[in-house]
């Protein structure tokens, strides 16, 4: 697939990076040429240096035969005008536009063909805003996932000593629970997959990944570890726009505390919110946080788009008794080195929003991707079509399918109910097929699965 990447940021980069090695021919358009030798001293990808929304650097980029065009710049508005231009110029069959301003996002109009031609909108701030309130709806987990709007999920826990399952092996999950249908996608053991079987043993430390239907992800967790209690008292550090977005969604829910440098933006959210309440301030002030009672905030999230006074207010809550901290780590390299210890998460903002592009790349009826463990796996949402006659998937078994290395099954959604895989479900057409893959080298494999062929007659 031929695909042309406006913008060399953190999604940019990240995207172009997935792709690359899948491929693809791809170009990423950005002005700043520091930034795209770095990618492309990494990558194999081309690069052309020049503002995306101008028809002469389309055309250099390649758009008389692109296939897909992702705006991804720091600008809404670069965004809308370069697929405007793709759309009325070169006919780009697909048009993909990251916009933040909600002002824009709530005009449904404003996006279509007779408009400004955009195919996809994506929204990084409610991406982001979703996937926090999803890890706050279940605390102890380290992400969650929907599937086919939210019926089913994919949940990921570590193991800890003492929880029912561990030092067992997991054909006695459904011993412990025999009226609940789960399955373990994936085991991560010292950062190595391991593709579960019915001998595998759970061990304290282990990242599990489990799915099940959205009302039984709770009892399945109480196998891996002690439940931790639902969350009351909430303190966000940062009003930006995830900050204010995530305590729009849950103030009706949670006692919310938001801190704000800004002085006009606290205004705004003092006026914009109904119970939350907005303090002025730095939430590395440890002054502040002890007047403000932090050892009895269950949660604190810090939200800032900066990732060292992230950081740094979140190490002095948990030091001052939060009892569970969230950051939002925007340098994916920090990630890694700073989840587990005394910050609980780490979110990167790039890898949530990254799935939600990938879902739109991917070949074959593919309903969404979602990036795992920092990007080293991936969780697909496909749609079996055709026959048993055009598809490789349709009328056969599970444990006949030939599934490539690494990747197993973990449930189907037939209409609205959620079937967890075994070895004798057999898929039907129009099912949802919930994918997971330890190894994302093998995806090409698993898209040729969902395609329709008449080679298969």
């Amino acid at each position: 697939m031929k695909i042309i990447i406006l913008g060399a940021g953190q999604v940019g980069g990240t995207l172009a990076e997935h792709l690359a090695g899948e491929a693809n021919d791809i170009t990423v358009v950005d002005t700043d040429g520091e930034r795209l030798r770095d990618l492309g001293d990494r990558l194999d990808i081309r690069t052309v240096q020049g503002r995306g929304s101008l028809p002469t650097v389309l055309r250099q980029a390649g758009a008389d035969d692109a296939d897909m065009l992702i705006a991804v710049t720091n600008s809404d508005e670069t965004n809308m005008v370069a697929c405007q231009v793709a759309h009325t110029l070169f006919h780009t069959p697909t048009k993909i536009a990251r916009v933040r301003e909600a002002a824009y996002l709530t005009r449904a109009d404003l996006f279509d063909n007779d408009a400004i031609p955009v195919d996809v909108l994506i929204s990084p701030e409610q991406v982001v805003t979703n996937y926090i309130k999803r890890l706050i709806e279940h605390p102890g987990a380290l992400q969650v996932i929907d599937f086919a709007e939210g019926k089913a999920q994919l949940v990921a826990v570590k193991a800890y000593y003492g929880g029912p399952l561990v030092g067992q092996q997991l054909r006695q999950l459904r011993e412990h629970m025999p009226n609940v249908d789960t399955r373990v996608a994936a085991i991560f053991r010292r950062d190595r997959p391991i593709l579960p079987q019915g001998d595998t043993v759970i061990e304290a430390d282990d990242e599990v990944f489990f799915i099940a239907a959205k009302a039984n992800i709770r009892a399945v967790m109480s196998e891996m570890r002690r439940l931790d209690e639902s969350y009351k008292r909430i303190v966000i550090a940062g009003g930006g726009q995830i900050g204010e977005r995530l305590a729009e969604a849950i103030e009706s829910r949670y006692q919310v505390k938001i801190i704000e440098m800004n002085a006009a933006r606290c205004r705004h959210l003092s006026d914009s919110l109904d119970s939350t309440v907005v303090l002025q301030g730095s939430a590395s002030d440890r002054d502040l946080l002890l007047e403000e009672n932090i050892a009895d905030a269950d949660l604190f999230l810090a939200l800032t788009n900066d990732d060292e006074a992230n950081i740094m207010s979140s190490l002095l809550a948990k030091r001052l008794g939060a009892k569970k901290v969230m950051t939002i780590i925007n340098n994916p390299a920090y990630v890694d080195l700073i989840q587990g210890g005394d910050i609980d998460i780490a979110i990167s903002p790039q890898l949530a929003t990254i799935g939600t592009l990938l879902a739109h790349v991917r070949r074959g009826d593919i309903v969404s991707v979602h990036s795992l463990r920092r990007g080293a796996a991936e969780a697909i949402e496909a749609i079996a079509h055709g026959d048993a006659k055009s598809s490789k998937v349709i009328g056969k078994a599970i444990e006949n399918i030939l599934l490539p290395p690494g990747t197993t099954i973990g449930a189907i959604i037939r209409d609205e109910e959620v079937l967890i895989a075994h070895d004798d479900t057999v898929i039907e057409a129009g099912d949802h097929v919930i994918l997971f893959l330890v190894d994302k080298k093998h995806i090409r494999d698993v898209e040729k699965l969902f395609h329709v062929g008449l080679s298969f007659f």
